[in-house]
């Protein structure tokens, strides 16, 4: 923690996200739940101290098979555990397209719990205008509701990088 908070600091980073990984066949449910809990709690206060929010991000299971932390309402559900006011969701829109869609409605009720919001479109985790999500609605959605934070692309573009930005041109 006190490496990430040195590089955070230097590199004026004022978020950190956690992943929860995937569970170890010799580790329960359970204990990985409680260790994830301990860890987030820890990380948070040590984090809070140093004035950055920790971030965790569930992950789709297609994509990576068996990472613990998979849907929004289970990772809110430990962050009420944790009972950290210094630990948000990171909401990426492509895995939590594929874990449970109905994306406008879910980040309309958390949007005060989300502190960072990620995209890719589906299939495929391209650029957005490449799939299935609606783009144009989402971001107009994120401004009527306020949201004020940054929008991060991670994303493969389908072809070149440049023509993975032309998206942009259309999105402002």
């Amino acid at each position: 923690m006190d490496l990430a908070i040195d590089y955070a600091t230097v590199l004026g980073c004022k978020q950190l996200n956690c992943l929860a990984g995937i569970r170890p066949n010799t580790v329960s449910e359970e204990q990985a739940r409680r260790t994830l809990i301990d860890n987030l709690r820890f990380a948070a206060e040590k984090l809070k101290a140093a004035g950055i929010l920790l971030l965790a991000e569930p992950i789709n299971t297609r994509d990576i098979p068996g990472f613990f932390l998979n849907r929004t309402e289970q990772a809110l559900a430990l962050f009420e555990e944790v009972g950290s006011d210094n630990l948000q969701l990171q909401y990426d829109i492509y895995h939590m397209q594929i874990m449970e869609g109905d994306l406008a409605p879910t980040i309309e009720k958390h949007l005060s719990k989300i502190g960072h919001v990620q995209l890719a479109d589906n299939p495929g985790r391209h650029e957005p205008g490449t799939g299935e999500i609606n783009y144009p609605f989402l971001f107009g959605h994120l401004d009527r509701l306020g949201y004020q934070g940054w929008i991060g692309c991670e994303y493969k573009p389908a072809t070149t990088t440049l023509e993975g930005l032309g998206w942009l041109d259309n999105a402002r």
